[in-house]
């Protein structure tokens, strides 16, 4: 890897985890919020769960129906996003073992 890389890898890894978790997070609410479909998503704060989920879990929407009347699809979003985020930036993922593996080298 270059050295700016790996100079910017430890602010990527964060910044990676935290978009991560943000999106795990917003999904989760979403999960709640199809337990009260009478919400509006374009009041208040909900816009700030709402558009950075919306995109997504309408393509998904199409593809997979509704499962007696539940929107499954924020949970689908759920697994994948942590599986994501445990794969990439968990204890054992991809860019911690990278990070660790250069700190051990430089040190």
């Amino acid at each position: 890897m270059t050295p700016l890389l790996l100079q910017l890898l430890p602010a990527i890894h964060l910044g990676l985890g935290l978009l991560l978790a943000f999106w795990t997070v917003a999904f989760l609410l979403r999960i709640v919020l199809t337990w009260y479909p009478q919400v509006d998503l374009s009041k208040g704060a909900w816009p700030l769960i709402a558009w950075p989920t919306e995109a997504v879990l309408s393509f998904t929407r199409r593809l997979v129906a509704p499962i007696g009347g539940v929107d499954v699809t924020p949970v689908i979003w759920v697994g994948l996003v942590s599986l994501i985020r445990e794969l990439l930036v968990g204890q054992q993922g991809l860019l911690s073992q990278i990070l660790l593996r250069s700190q051990l080298a430089a040190g």
